[in-house]
């Protein structure tokens, strides 16, 4: 008996060693030991012993026999594989705990965008905004050719408003000894219009008949 005991704890020649599949170091081998993340305690010393001889195989692994496969596809017949399982519960979790990063990211995203909206339309406000303009040629008619145009167009460089600035002006023959105002004036788009001149200089009606726009720009 004490023969049978020493021979156990020595243990039997490495060649002799089983292996994961028969007697020679296979891919099976290489799977189970590359799952392993240290050497198995020393009480399990059949366990042990396995490891060392397989890892004295680590620089041949790649010539080993056989077709190396998923570590849940080895160990015995007609059981289910459980690795697979588990780490498919596990993905499950990950996928659950991102969504939860997802939604927080969004949080925050939304929360960064509306922040930015913020900023940027305090600094529009506190830009000064581009002032539409437009450049108007006005051509005003006399009753006749009795009319005073110099008090005319006094009448009508007279309008004042908030975005109208009157410039150049002359006196152009229409026929009959009759002779129109044209007149220039600039105006901001959203303060004055064609219509408010037009009402303007017409109530001027001792002098005035009529007014036109001659040419109408924008600047």
């Amino acid at each position: 008996g004490r023969a049978h005991d020493s021979r156990s704890a020595a243990g039997p020649p490495p060649s002799s060693l089983p292996a994961c599949s028969g007697y020679v170091p296979s891919q099976a081998d290489i799977a189970v030991f590359e799952a392993i993340a240290a050497p198995p305690p020393a009480d399990l010393f059949h366990a042990l012993r396995w490891y060392n001889h397989i890892k004295s195989y680590e620089k041949q692994k790649a010539s080993l026999p056989g077709v190396k496969k998923a570590l849940g596809k080895y160990g015995p017949a007609d059981v289910e594989d459980t690795t697979g399982a588990a780490t498919d519960s596990k993905d499950d979790d990950d996928i659950d705990l991102f969504g939860s990063d997802d939604e927080e990211e969004s949080e925050e995203a939304k929360k960064l965008r509306e922040e930015r909206l913020a900023q940027y339309e305090s600094k529009k406000s506190k830009k000064p905004a581009v002032v539409a303009k437009s450049s108007i040629l006005l051509d005003v008619k006399p009753w006749d050719d009795e009319t005073d145009m110099a008090k005319l167009e006094e009448c009508v460089r007279s309008i004042q408003a908030d975005g109208l600035v009157w410039g150049s002006s002359k006196l152009v023959p229409v026929g009959y000894g009759i002779k129109k105002l044209q007149i220039q004036c600039v105006v901001e788009d959203d303060k004055v219009g064609t219509d408010m001149l037009e009402e303007r200089i017409t109530a001027f009606e001792d002098y005035v008949q009529s007014m036109d726009v001659a040419a109408f720009n924008k600047i």
